[in-house]
């Protein structure tokens, strides 16, 4: 976009998919389809007919009410991923297990489509994570552009840190027998049977 190009205008259809967008974006979106999309075939194939001709096959098992109630829970989680994001690692996990249990409730899964859409919606529900939001600026300044002192918890002011590669000033409490110093090279415990490697 160029400086002479006019900016355009989002309104009706145009708004109202970026708002979506925007929605989108803030919730396991995909991985609350696929589960919703999960509990459509093993709560539809049980109940279903299959007609080849004139004969007719009943899909239904002996758990068919445990195929509708799975069907219903996974449709109930990936609704739950959508507008319950903070939810989704609860909801995502419980959708793997649905969605195994259907393998042996619901016809193979429905036939292994309901248990695929299951098993990776509720993975993408563990494994999403919110943005991070933006950092703020890291060492807040006042207006004169000096930095304030950390203050410590019984209202002191703290004292300046060090740089840690400036030498360091007074005592130091080394328990090494040898008074070689670390600047030579050599490590402060080196009296005591520790050394660095390398």
């Amino acid at each position: 976009m160029s400086a002479d190009t006019p900016a355009r205008t989002t309104t009706g259809f145009g708004h109202k998919r970026q708002a979506f967008r925007n929605w989108r974006g803030q919730r396991p979106f995909w991985g609350g389809m696929l589960t919703l999309l999960a509990g459509i075939p093993i709560m539809y194939v049980p109940y279903q007919n299959l007609t080849l001709g004139s004969l007719t096959i009943r899909m239904s098992t002996t758990a068919g009410a445990g195929s509708l109630i799975i069907g219903v829970l996974l449709v109930v989680l990936g609704l739950t991923m959508w507008f319950q994001p903070h939810s989704r690692v609860f909801a995502g996990i419980a959708a793997i297990l649905l969605a195994l249990v259907s393998l042996v409730v619901s016809n193979f899964g429905a036939f292994l489509i309901g248990f695929l859409l299951g098993l990776i919606g509720g993975a993408l529900g563990v494994s999403w994570a919110p943005a991070k939001p933006a950092r703020a600026e890291r060492g807040a300044q006042d207006t004169t552009g000096t930095a304030s002192a950390p203050v410590t918890a019984a209202g002191e002011e703290a004292p300046p840190a060090q740089d840690p590669a400036a030498p360091q000033q007074g005592p130091r409490d080394d328990t090494a027998v040898s008074e070689a110093s670390p600047a030579a090279g050599a490590d402060a415990h080196d009296g005591n049977g520790r050394h660095r490697a390398g």
